[in-house]
């Protein structure tokens, strides 16, 4: 594998296969694709190379794959633990799909669109509703989020609850190996069982047993009701008990069960232009819950009300708003969908993308919370996620007043706390954000030896040369 600069023949002949307008080498212009968005990861590269056709991906890999060269596919380097990022120091290509954004087909009888893999995810969602249809992964960062990587972190977003993650929203792939071949999986089929689901072994890879250059996505039928309401609740409990009310009453019209504390009501309406509390009252602990009916507005409206008028009498709910038009609705979820930026201005923040079992989660926050504590006394905790699917976002806050690099040079320390909990509880350590370099040494402590190696053989299967995206989710050989 390449990990000295490429020569400048090997340069030459990456630039003739896309263009020189689509070969980027001018440092200023490398910059953006180098570091991820909470500035942990910086990698470097020589080249940054933007193919616009399938055709271009195969000839690119079939290059890099005859001369050892490292490649690292990019979509909207959104991601969260620099699974997009070249290693620093070596000479990774970085394989941008941003070009690759056209929307192949849609159709709306068997409720499918197939997609480019850089296509952005706002496009999608789009695309579908002009449609008169849903694509239902809603993502905070879902304006510049490409396909292709929401497919490779395996995404999940506020709609799991309801409509599973990148997973199940996926029919079919596309992938380019890195050999060059083209596997042409895009099949429309909920039903196929046809000898190993290669797909699943694509979806959650982040990149490093293949490129994702296509795929078919599932769409649904849009919602005739839909209605959101915020509900201020006094302990975590309380909401746990709620959420158990909401899905008895509601099914599968439950569409979105969303935990938050006060503290990140605080954060939000401090930086984050155009959010205000929506209540007038204090309260410790927050449901947003989302709701969505097939048949009619009204029939969304008299369940929000019988699950609000419900978790009141139970002593569940002590005060509540619901929203009364698709503005306040939206309000209400980009309030949410701030929470993680939110904490920026705060100074440092360590973050955690764990899942423990539904039940589990009062548990779990309660014992975290007190070992972070007597680790760092003045730790501000934000905690919050989707409480419906057991995806906690536990992040860390640094005290007030704190050194920001000293906080967070305690990372390790607080993930081993936080992780150690986790474990305890038969959660995990990544619930939707991926491995990528973040959590790769912790990975090989949480899964058993066998589950390495099996991992190990199927990348050296697809990936002989070790030139996909190397060091991330396993080191390199």
């Amino acid at each position: 594998m390449t990990t000295t600069l490429p020569s400048p023949e090997l340069i030459a002949s990456f630039i003739d296969i896309v263009g020189s307008a689509n070969a980027l080498t001018n440092p200023a212009d490398l910059a953006p694709y180098l570091v991820e968005s909470r500035g942990l990861y910086k990698g470097t590269t020589p080249m940054v190379l933007r193919p616009g056709a399938v055709e271009e991906v195969s000839r690119i890999m079939k290059l890099a794959s005859a001369t050892r060269t490292a490649i690292v596919p990019q979509g909207g380097n959104t991601g969260h633990v620099a699974g997009q990022i070249p290693r620093e120091g070596k000479a990774d290509i970085v394989l941008s799909l941003q070009r690759l954004n056209r929307i192949r087909d849609i159709d709306p009888v068997g409720n499918v669109i197939v997609a480019d893999a850089g296509c952005i995810l706002a496009d999608i969602q789009k695309a579908a509703n002009d449609h008169d249809r849903l694509f239902p992964l809603s993502l905070g960062s879902e304006g510049s989020a490409r396909i292709g990587g929401n497919l490779s972190t395996n995404a999940g977003g506020t709609a799991v609850l309801a409509y599973g993650n990148m997973r199940q929203l996926c029919l079919g792939l596309e992938v380019v190996l890195p050999t060059g071949e083209v596997w042409d999986g895009l099949r429309r089929l909920k039903k196929d069982n046809t000898g190993y689901d290669l797909r699943d072994l694509f979806i959650g890879a982040e990149g490093t047993l293949g490129v994702i250059t296509g795929a078919v996505l599932r769409m649904f039928p849009k919602p005739l009701g839909h209605q959101v309401a915020f509900a201020g609740v006094g302990s975590v409990e309380h909401a746990l008990a709620l959420f158990g009310t909401a899905s008895s009453l509601c099914g599968t019209a439950l569409t979105g069960f969303e935990l938050m504390p006060r503290l990140g009501v605080e954060f939000t309406a401090r930086h984050i232009p155009g959010v205000r509390d929506p209540m007038q009252t204090v309260h410790p602990w927050y449901a947003l819950i989302d709701i969505s009916t097939s048949d009619s507005a009204e029939s969304a409206e008299r369940m929000v009300h019988e699950l609000l008028e419900q978790g009141i009498v139970a002593g569940l709910v002590e005060n509540a708003v619901i929203a009364t038009s698709e503005e306040q609705r939206k309000a209400l979820w980009h309030m949410r969908e701030s929470m993680s930026p939110a904490q920026k201005p705060e100074g440092g923040s360590i973050k955690h993308d764990v899942s423990v079992p539904v039940s589990s989660i009062p548990s779990f926050m309660k014992e975290a919370d007190a070992a972070v504590m007597r680790a760092m006394p003045g730790a501000r905790i934000c905690s919050f996620g989707h409480m419906g699917d057991g995806n906690i976002h536990y992040n860390i806050s640094q005290p007030v007043g704190a050194d920001k690099q000293a906080f967070l040079d305690r990372w390790r320390e607080m993930n081993a706390i936080v992780h150690g909990i986790v474990a305890k509880y038969n959660g995990s350590i990544s619930a939707e954000h991926g491995i990528g370099q973040l959590k790769r040494d912790e990975l090989v402590e949480v899964r058993s030896p066998i589950e390495i190696e099996l991992m190990r053989r199927i990348k050296h299967a697809f990936d002989p040369a070790g030139i996909m995206n190397p060091d991330k989710v396993l080191r390199a050989d």
